[in-house]
């Protein structure tokens, strides 16, 4: 996966177009994201090996949240976003 895609077109397209928004919705996203990976990783060490892990592992999670945001698949209310932080 590349910076390339999914198209920062979209991605705003999902969020208001605008980049901040963008930022906040991946970034929360990739945390939670982050935090699921490094709980199936310590079950997984249990029953893998490292080089399976490892495989396993090749997309980051920054990646995975933005394409989850390319595919509408995070949602924000936007009733929660307070006017004076854009």
């Amino acid at each position: 996966m590349s910076i390339i895609e999914p198209q920062i077109d979209v991605l705003l397209d999902e969020t208001e177009n605008d980049r901040f928004l963008l930022c906040s919705v991946a970034s929360k996203r990739a945390h939670d994201i982050n935090d699921m990976m490094r709980g199936q990783r310590d079950r997984a060490l249990q029953l893998q090996t490292a080089v399976e892990i490892a495989r396993a592992a090749g997309v980051k999670p920054l990646s995975l949240a933005f394409d989850e945001v390319a595919r509408g698949e995070v949602s924000f209310d936007p009733s929660s976003i307070d006017a004076k932080n854009h």
